[in-house]
């Protein structure tokens, strides 16, 4: 099926905006170490190893400001705190996850990926449609589209 140049331009319209607000790769990288919950900014640093802790206090500053990350102060002599994801940080969790899939497979890492925590079934992704309650298969050529 062929796109549209609109439907082109809001794809990449869409793309464009989420990569301004997480794209770079330790912005990833830190959302991805808050994905199993809060984190002392120490505990961040020893999850991601290479990153200055410079580059790091910037990042989360950056994803602060984005709204993607909230910092709670748990000491006030010396000031800490502790940082975890917000409901839009939390919305990120299934992209991340995904791109990180994607590179573990291509990345000569090995492994399964996601599995399904009851039955250790390997999980794949699906665009669902919960208007018609219909799950979109590439098979049958139904794609989603941007409006």
């Amino acid at each position: 099926m062929e796109q549209n140049g609109a439907v082109e331009d809001a794809a990449a319209g869409g793309l464009d905006a989420a990569l301004s607000r997480v794209g770079d790769r330790w912005s990833l990288l830190v959302v991805g170490s808050l994905l199993d919950g809060p984190r002392r900014f120490n505990e961040l640093d020893a999850s991601l190893p290479g990153i200055a802790t410079s580059v790091l206090s910037q990042r989360l500053k950056a994803l602060e400001a984005e709204g993607v990350v909230v910092a709670s102060r748990y000491s006030v002599r010396p000031p800490r705190f502790a940082y975890a994801l917000t409901e839009a940080g939390r919305e990120l969790a299934g992209a991340v996850r995904l791109l990180a899939q994607w590179g573990a497979a291509r990345g000569g890492l090995g492994g399964e990926g996601l599995v399904h925590a009851e039955c250790g079934g390997p999980l794949e992704a699906r665009w669902y449609c919960p208007t018609c309650e219909r799950v979109l298969d590439e098979d049958d050529g139904a794609e989603p589209s941007y409006i």
